[in-house]
């Protein structure tokens, strides 16, 4: 399915950004990041904070591509473009995110101890490459949105 057919569907909303805006995301990309990493705050926390972060990269790619989310959904379908917009072998990545997704839902709303400190770690490492396949994106198919 292509992100115009995400459109129809009512999935995503047209979307004009602007490299600002895009700075500004990726602010909050790396601040979130060094949040995650202070061991003064539980696992679940940490773990909340690193999703937070691989939610915007997501966000990023879309407002890049012209779209935001549409209100349902919103967080699975901003995750689930990874894919759409960065290929089909980019699959398994969105999975991963969804399954952060449901992680991050359940230490947020449900329950205490649902993350471990190994979870928070993986999740960070995993935004730093995909922090870096953005920017590479971005170099290729929008260096107008680039930040300075």
């Amino acid at each position: 399915m292509t992100l115009k057919q995400w459109q129809a569907n009512g999935w995503l909303k047209p979307h004009a950004t602007s490299r600002q805006e895009i700075g500004k995301l990726f602010a909050l990309v790396r601040r979130d990041l060094a949040d995650a990493r202070q061991g003064a705050i539980s696992d679940d926390w940490r773990f909340g904070i690193a999703y937070n972060a691989a939610l915007k990269l997501c966000t990023i790619l879309l407002y890049a591509e012209g779209y935001r989310p549409a209100h349902d959904l919103a967080h699975y379908r901003a995750l689930q473009s990874l894919s759409v917009i960065l290929g089909p072998e980019r699959k398994v990545d969105a999975e991963y995110l969804d399954r952060c997704r449901t992680k991050r839902n359940t230490v947020e709303y449900d329950r205490v101890g649902g993350a471990t400190s190994a979870d928070a770690n993986e999740l960070m490492g995993f935004i730093q490459t995909l922090e870096s396949d953005v920017i590479l994106w971005l170099k290729k198919d929008h260096p107008e949105l680039l930040p300075p």
